[in-house]
């Protein structure tokens, strides 16, 4: 009986997400069975295993002994193939979900506190009269010093219409300011989008369950904002994409392209293979497209760019993408988790693999760091982590370019050579004279 499985492109912790989607038979062939050697190392393993449980300076936990020696039996397989407990498994399912119980503030950590990026529109936090800038102190009376970021992120989601206190520095105020707020479902927004006169912004965060409607969401906005005889064309930003769900990078890539195969996956037997094709239909009318990309771009990001560069659809701009060309599959294990392992490389419709290599820009357009960044090591690509699968196509350089995107639209100059470029102030070298030319596995 093939079991069911969840299939997933994961950009690494290094990138900072995990994402999945149901799939039958994913990870389901069968293994060669352990031959005699194999079980004369589980027996050593064994050994060692119960001499540290006797003898070790401290009483050891068995739980962690275990986590740790599956963690380190899969962490030398590659970087993105590791065990999730109970709770790690349970907080991968809410962040594809795209919405938890929560707050609905955008956070960060400076000083040991935790910093306020923003509060999210409509949400709690902003109801109660919470501002960017303002420092967590205290949650539910205890000190955020000394807390990991994700730690004060758990403690701060919950049940829906539970109450939580902050306790809250804010600039200019002497005293610190308590606020009691009651959590609520917080949707997170997974594709925000902006009209730049006359070109529609369509910034996509990362690939949750809700990216695709949030997608459409915004294309018909654009529409109802720009006649069609004035909209020159659409930029669609995947910078500082860390990837996500593979069924929502195919649904993306689809809005754009009518035709031709999208992606294709890989596994370790020959015959497994599966293609990913587009269906007729052009959510832009055929609109010219700018893609935005730099060392930030990873995973379900690089297989949208991948694809509308490989059939001539899209302009790709900006910088090397991160390089990670894998598919992991979670494995549940009922209540004890789950096994996240990667199951194949994925190809891009020309039959590259971009694992460790990354997606080369059409037109390179580098962004310049600010002053306060110089220095700092901004860059992130595949090839750089240790233990890395080694992509056939991945060459000396290896993958990855400077990862920073500017908060303010008027210092991002990949932004305003995308604009520049669809309103026919820069030359286009990503399209032949002749469209047929552009026409790849129809």
């Amino acid at each position: 009986m093939i079991r069911k499985s969840l299939s997933l492109l994961f950009a690494g912790a290094l990138m900072g997400a995990s994402a999945m989607s149901l799939v039958n038979g994913a990870g389901g062939a069968t293994a060669n069975a352990a031959g005699s050697e194999t079980y004369r190392q589980l027996a050593i393993f064994g050994d060692i295993f119960e001499r540290v449980r006797a003898q070790y300076v401290t009483e050891p936990e068995d739980q962690k002994l275990v986590e740790s020696a599956i963690n380190g039996m899969l962490s030398s397989l590659d970087p993105h193939s590791s065990y999730l407990n109970p709770d790690a498994a349970q907080d991968m399912r809410v962040q594809t979900r795209g919405e938890f119980g929560g707050l609905g503030i955008e956070v960060s950590m400076e000083d040991e506190l935790v910093k306020v990026i923003s509060p999210i529109e409509g949400t709690p936090a902003e109801r109660a009269g919470v501002l960017a800038g303002d420092l967590i102190a205290e949650i539910d009376g205890t000190q955020v010093r000394g807390m990991t970021l994700a730690d004060a992120v758990d403690m701060m989601r919950g049940a829906v219409d539970t109450p939580i206190e902050l306790t809250i520095v804010r600039e200019n105020v002497a005293e610190p300011i308590k606020l009691t707020i009651v959590r609520d479902i917080i949707k997170v927004r997974a594709v925000r989008h902006r009209v730049e006169n006359d070109v529609g912004y369509l910034k996509i965060n990362s690939f949750t369950e809700k990216t695709f409607d949030d997608l459409q969401a915004a294309i018909d906005d654009v529409k109802q904002q720009v006649p069609e005889e004035d909209l020159k064309g659409y930029v669609l930003d995947l910078r500082l994409n860390p990837g996500g769900l593979l069924d929502q990078a195919v649904s993306v890539t689809d809005t754009f392209l009518d035709r031709g195969e999208i992606v294709s996956t890989r596994g370790r037997e020959p015959q497994n293979i599966t293609r990913f094709d587009s269906r007729p239909g052009d959510s832009i009318d055929g609109k010219p497209l700018v893609i935005l990309i730099n060392g930030g771009s990873a995973s379900a990001s690089e297989i949208v760019a991948g694809a509308l560069q490989d059939h001539r659809r899209a302009t790709v701009v900006g910088s090397q993408s991160f390089g990670k060309g894998s598919v992991q599959t979670i494995i549940p294990l009922a209540e004890n988790g789950a096994l996240r392992l990667t199951t194949a490389l994925y190809y891009t419709p020309s039959g590259t693999s971009i694992q460790g290599k990354g997606i080369t820009p059409d037109i390179s357009v580098d962004q310049p760091l600010p002053e306060e960044f110089q220095g700092q090591d901004v860059s992130r690509g595949e090839s750089s982590l240790p233990g890395h699968i080694k992509g056939t196509e991945e060459d000396e350089t290896g993958s990855g370019s400077v990862a920073y995107v500017p908060p303010d639209p008027e210092d991002d100059v990949q932004l305003k050579y995308a604009l520049d470029l669809l309103r026919g102030n820069e030359s286009d070298p990503a399209f032949p004279p002749n469209p047929d030319e552009a026409v790849l596995n129809q």
